[in-house]
């Protein structure tokens, strides 16, 4: 696993309106390789951590920003564009993404995968690799209880990818910003997942980090891992949608339920849903649930820009997840 250290020294352009100036950008990491896979860090990797536990809550906790996780979106969606899983403005997202853990202090570890050639949304496109971006806190132990919190980071060939799914990374590196600061009832694996936009019809076609990353999962992993939740397209709408598919048990789509009602955050339900990276967890057997899947018009097209997101949303979705993974 590799843990990188970076200072922030270089500082996105300034722009407009003073109010949202976009956060600045620490130093990219330069990814550590294993000597048997030259192109990633070995699956097993993780579970060399040391123990430790996650910090005590201090009396008066962080707030979700969400004029933070707005920025974030306007970095991916408006200066970066499209994502495409194999591209050159992925591996961009993914250092800017790098750089945010980094600077909370999370271990960083690059998990490499093949990505079939096939259709993206309408536009041929070549096979390749791609990669998922896993940050751990300091002193993961494999061992113990822990969630995963992930977000797919690629679009389409042809979107921005504002809300599909800037959004849902914007709410990751904020959460990962308050957990940095106060802790989580359990240790939180943050994972930015790439590849995870469909390159043809079918789960063959579909999801191949989320899938990648089931793969690698130790037995110790597979052990502690008590729920996963995936963001994508958090940031529509006036109610949170917080979904389930067809094979897991409701209890994590239930706690989170129950924190927005404590909360007074207005809340969707479904089930069966299949249409994020839960999905590639729920059928390893996992307990999961899928915040976000409002329909929106810009849906994987050229019109998912950042002006089609909603700071309220990427709040009251943010606030959700942040009080449910410190009641855990």
């Amino acid at each position: 696993m590799l843990r990188a250290v970076v200072v922030a020294t270089l500082a996105l352009a300034v722009s407009a309106c003073s109010a949202d100036r976009e956060p600045p950008e620490p130093a990219r990491p330069t990814a550590r390789t294993s000597a048997a896979d030259p192109s990633s860090t070995p699956p097993s990797a993780s579970a060399t951590a040391t123990a430790t536990a996650t910090p005590s809550a201090p009396a008066t906790p962080s707030t979700f920003d969400a004029g933070r996780a707005v920025r974030h979106v306007r970095v991916l969606a408006g200066r970066i564009g499209p994502r495409l899983a194999t591209g050159p403005a992925y591996r961009e997202a993914a250092e800017y993404v790098e750089g945010r853990f980094s600077a909370a202090g999370y271990g960083l570890e690059r998990q490499r995968f093949p990505v079939p050639a096939g259709d993206s949304w309408g536009v041929p496109v070549e096979a390749g690799s791609s990669f998922n971006v896993v940050a751990t806190p300091p002193g993961f132990d494999p061992a113990a209880p822990y969630v995963v919190v992930g977000a797919h980071l690629d679009t389409v060939a042809v979107a921005p990818g504002a809300e599909d799914n800037a959004s849902g990374v914007s709410v990751l590196l904020e959460l990962a910003r308050l957990a940095a600061a106060d802790g989580t009832r359990v240790p939180v694996v943050l994972v930015a997942f790439g590849g995870e936009e469909p390159r043809g019809p079918g789960d063959d076609q579909h999801h191949f980090g989320s899938l990648s990353y089931v793969s690698r999962m130790t037995d110790v992993e597979r052990r502690h891992l008590t729920a996963m939740v995936a963001l994508d397209r958090v940031g529509v709408g006036a109610r949170v949608p917080v979904c389930t598919g067809p094979l897991s048990p409701p209890r994590v789509r239930s706690a989170l339920l129950g924190s927005a009602r404590r909360l007074g955050i207005p809340t969707t339900t479904c089930g069966a849903n299949t249409a994020s990276d839960h999905w590639s967890f729920e059928q390893a057997g996992f307990a999961v649930a899928r915040v976000g899947s409002t329909p929106y018009a810009g849906y994987h097209s050229a019109a998912d820009v950042p002006s089609v997101v909603e700071r309220d949303q990427l709040r009251r979705t943010g606030e959700l997840i942040w009080a449910w993974l410190r009641a855990r």
